[in-house]
């Protein structure tokens, strides 16, 4: 069987070293992915995680959906804040909802 016109269409010719420039060209991406978007969102992550273990009774916090309040009661048993809005407006959230702390 005659296979010169795979070879002549770059299927079957000889690579010499094109498997390790292959090799080299994913890792080099790998790395860019993972200094560029893995690495930066592992850290995001590390600081979220700090700050709702430092949340205290009487801190004024925001949630992902933008409600202000001060904390009013923790059960992270349950992984819950309960928020005083007003004198008379509590509302229960779940601890991860809590997005920064609101500085007095």
């Amino acid at each position: 069987m005659d296979y010169n016109w795979i070879v002549a269409m770059g299927g079957m010719e000889d690579g010499g070293g094109g498997g390790m420039f292959t090799l080299l060209w994913f890792g080099l991406v790998i790395a860019v992915m993972y200094l560029l978007l893995i690495r930066p969102q592992r850290k995001k992550q590390k600081e979220h995680d700090k700050l709702l273990g430092e949340l205290k009774k009487g801190d004024k916090v925001v949630t992902t959906g933008g409600m202000f309040g001060t904390i009013f009661a923790i059960d992270d048993d349950k992984g819950r804040i309960v928020l005083r809005i007003n004198d008379q407006t509590k509302l229960e959230f779940l601890k991860s909802s809590i997005a920064a702390r609101v500085e007095k």
